[in-house]
């Protein structure tokens, strides 16, 4: 199924990646922060119990987990943010080409 002569890509917008940018770095910032959060109640756990003291839970909050996540988000948004416009340099580039042959 090729695309008929009449049909024509429209132009892309800058801001149209802007929300898919922010979910994703959203989604993949609590994604990290559930999964460190996880591995450091795991760890505090395992610690407290090797030095034979009650395991306090902040230290996985505070200490492990935010860290974590915090640095994942700068991470995920900057991947998204780079992925995003080569996507926008794309789809101008294939905008152009289609006005361009276009009878």
């Amino acid at each position: 199924m090729g695309m008929s002569s009449d049909s024509k890509l429209r132009e892309p917008r800058w801001y149209g990646g802007l929300g898919r940018v922010l979910l994703v770095t959203f989604v993949g910032t609590l994604l990290v922060f559930a999964v460190s959060l996880l591995l450091g109640i795991v760890g505090t756990v395992i610690a407290s119990r090797l030095q034979g003291t009650r395991p306090d839970m902040t230290v996985a909050y505070r200490h492990i987990a935010l860290p974590t996540a915090a640095i994942a988000g700068v991470i995920v948004f900057l991947l998204a943010i780079a992925t995003e416009i080569q996507h926008y340099r794309q789809a101008k580039a294939l905008a152009s080409i289609s006005r361009g042959s276009a009878p």
